[in-house]
């Protein structure tokens, strides 16, 4: 069996990503994309997550690419569109629930465990005939296919950073995954 290339560009800097907080479907700030890198080279295949913040990202790096839902970003509940710090002090007791146990979902979205398969599930699935992938996707869903390639699962999540614009190469295939490299990004 030949071996697939996946690689995962974390979408550019949005109000969200540079004020640390739970988003909604905002807009790329106006300097994103700035310094974005190179190219792909032959891509087989070109998604994105279905958030505005996706196809903008996309469109500058010159990707036609479709939607795909398990692309993405985690569900944040109650917790969509305010800041980390006014959650933490409003609800401390569940953001401590969220930080430490991958199955809990105080916030009433999804939890990070249930991210974690939705992800393995959507690595697993690629195909043979779209051997070289480019997805542009979220910071969670970019942590939780890491996870899913070491074998680490959700309990990795908070273990990894990952930048705006960063890219992330995953080799293998189901149930064989390796981390190739990650390019820094912008953030």
């Amino acid at each position: 069996m030949s071996s697939l290339r996946v690689v995962l560009v974390c979408h550019g800097a949005t109000r969200a990503t540079r004020s640390a907080g739970f988003p909604l479907d905002e807009p790329l700030l106006p300097t994103a994309i700035t310094g974005a890198g190179p190219g792909f080279g032959h891509v087989d295949s070109a998604l994105r997550g279905p958030t505005l913040r996706c196809l903008q990202t996309a469109e500058a790096l010159g990707l036609d690419a479709e939607p795909d839902e398990r692309l993405r970003d985690l569900d944040h509940g109650d917790w969509s569109g305010r800041a980390l710090d006014e959650v933490a002090a409003a609800d401390p007791a569940g953001m401590a629930r969220w930080l430490t146990d991958p199955e809990s979902a105080p916030h009433g979205g999804e939890s990070l465990a249930e991210l974690a398969r939705r992800v393995g599930g959507w690595l697993d699935d690629r195909s043979p005939g779209a051997a070289r992938t480019v997805a542009v996707t979220h910071p969670a869903v970019v942590r939780a296919a890491i996870g899913h390639a070491l074998g680490a699962g959700p309990a990795a999540f908070w273990r990894v950073d990952v930048a705006p614009l960063s890219r992330t190469t995953l080799r293998g295939g189901p149930g064989r995954w390796t981390l190739r490299w990650i390019v820094r990004g912008t953030g």
